[in-house]
């Protein structure tokens, strides 16, 4: 059967739910089903003259065919004479960075910030194994589903990458991993680097490379300075200083992990069984 074309007619559009650059988040409801989704409505004209058509149709289409319960489900699109609309499944716990802004001290507990990394490492799996690169990992591009579950959300950034090490840099300079930093190429441990220096913030308040100014954060970053306080557990510490090397099998078995989190996805055994062979498994296998 052909896929349905969606229409502006087809949904109530309720109140705003964000703004960006180029254009508004609302929350909307599919009148037939009565669906809940949020609709991405971005202006052609702002996206044509910052020569981003291509960008937002790689978005489109890389999300479009991604399916995780830690990744935001894109359902479709479609566009007027001056307005795309893009729907997405709405997140009703918001932005994880305004949930973290909302702590004491801006951090999570060890148990909260493992179930988080835990199903961010889930989802990179995921994505790794599709082949697609995020390569834009920050607390602003993650969104909270209504059981406080994480969710993988905007793919701007993000390429296809069948057999890429890729020269552009992109994303926010804190979360930039040392080799876009230097503009070398790279490829999908981009994703675990910002998986670590995440962790990081998730447990410290702040990231592990901010700096007064843009200079010393990229040389904190070239030089990976990295300073743990000293009220983060040292199985925590353990993980934050091995995340940027670690296959993801070793962040699942690693024992802040299997000590804090609660949840056990279906994802962790494939992917541990998947990764059996890799570097550092069996000496992290064996830490309590």
């Amino acid at each position: 059967s052909s896929q349905k074309r969606w229409t502006l007619e087809d949904f109530e559009i309720g109140r705003a739910l964000g703004k960006g650059k180029f254009g508004c988040v609302y929350l909307a409801r599919e009148k037939h089903s009565h669906y809940i989704v949020a609709i991405k409505v971005l202006f052609k004209s702002q996206i044509i003259n910052a020569n981003l058509e291509h960008q937002l149709r790689r978005e489109i289409e890389i999300q479009a065919h991604l399916r995780h319960p830690n990744i935001l489900k894109l359902f479709g699109y479609f566009h007027d004479s001056t307005r795309v609309y893009v729907i997405l499944e709405h997140a009703s716990g918001g932005q994880l960075y305004k949930q973290l802004q909302a702590q004491p001290d801006k951090r999570f507990n060890e148990r909260r910030a493992a179930e988080l990394v835990k199903q961010l490492a889930g989802a990179l799996v995921y994505c790794h194994t599709q082949n697609v690169i995020h390569r834009d990992i920050k607390p602003e591009n993650l969104l909270l589903g209504p059981q406080g579950e994480l969710k993988l959300a905007d793919f701007g950034w993000s390429v296809h990458a069948p057999s890429s090490r890729r020269m552009t840099v992109c994303g926010t300079l804190d979360y930039l991993a040392p080799e876009m930093v230097l503009s070398r190429p790279h490829d999908h441990n981009v994703d675990i680097w910002c998986l670590g220096v995440l962790c990081y913030e998730l447990l410290c308040g702040y990231p592990p490379f901010e700096a007064p100014t843009y200079e010393e954060t990229y040389h904190k970053i070239t030089n990976a300075i990295v300073t743990v306080p000293a009220f983060v557990s040292e199985d925590a510490k353990d993980l934050i200083s091995k995340v940027s090397c670690l296959w993801y099998v070793d962040i699942f078995n690693h024992s802040h992990m299997a000590g804090r989190s609660s949840l056990n996805t279906g994802v962790v055994v494939s992917v541990c069984d998947y990764h059996a062979e890799g570097p550092g498994f069996d000496s992290l296998r064996g830490q309590s």
